[in-house]
């Protein structure tokens, strides 16, 4: 069995990118304080967190502002033996997901963790529409590959 970690700040509201960097460092520090008071392995953990945005009714940031937001969130908060995280996506669309997820591994330097996504309605949306009330198999195929090639690369700081 593999621990997963789970804390997730709400995108709701109108707060800036700022205090969702501070609210998640907070509870990530906690978690993290929690984790170890308990004696866990953190070698045997993941981590599934939200990304570092401002709220969907507040200020908007551009996609390496979040990147950046959310790779220092965790330089301060994340142990290093935490070996890999898998976001959330929190309810953003496919695309911003992937873009975000490109962003952190674009931003993470030489962290080492591993950094992809753990999303099911950012990589599914576009397949179920795909599919639609024609029941077109072959095109919620076709739609689904490209989301999953998407987000591989995205996994890698790789995605165009």
């Amino acid at each position: 069995m593999v621990p997963i970690v789970e804390p997730d700040v709400s995108n709701q509201g109108n707060h800036d990118l700022e205090t969702c960097q501070k609210v998640t460092e907070t509870v990530l520090a906690a978690v993290y304080k929690a984790l170890n008071d308990n004696h866990v392995f953190l070698e045997g953990t993941l981590l599934k967190p939200n990304f570092v945005t401002p709220g969907l009714q507040g200020p908007k940031a551009t996609v390496q502002e979040v990147g950046d937001a959310t790779i220092t969130a965790f330089r301060r908060n994340v142990p290093m033996a935490v070996p890999g995280i898998f976001f959330l996506s929190g309810g953003l669309g496919e695309e911003l997901s992937s873009l975000y997820l490109n962003a952190v591994n674009k931003s993470k330097g030489n962290s080492t963790w591993r950094l992809s996504y753990s999303y099911g309605r950012a990589l599914t949306g576009s397949a179920w529409k795909a599919y639609g009330k024609n029941k077109d198999v072959k095109g919620c195929q076709t739609e689904f590959l490209k989301k999953a090639q998407d987000n591989f690369k995205a996994s890698h700081g790789n995605l165009n």
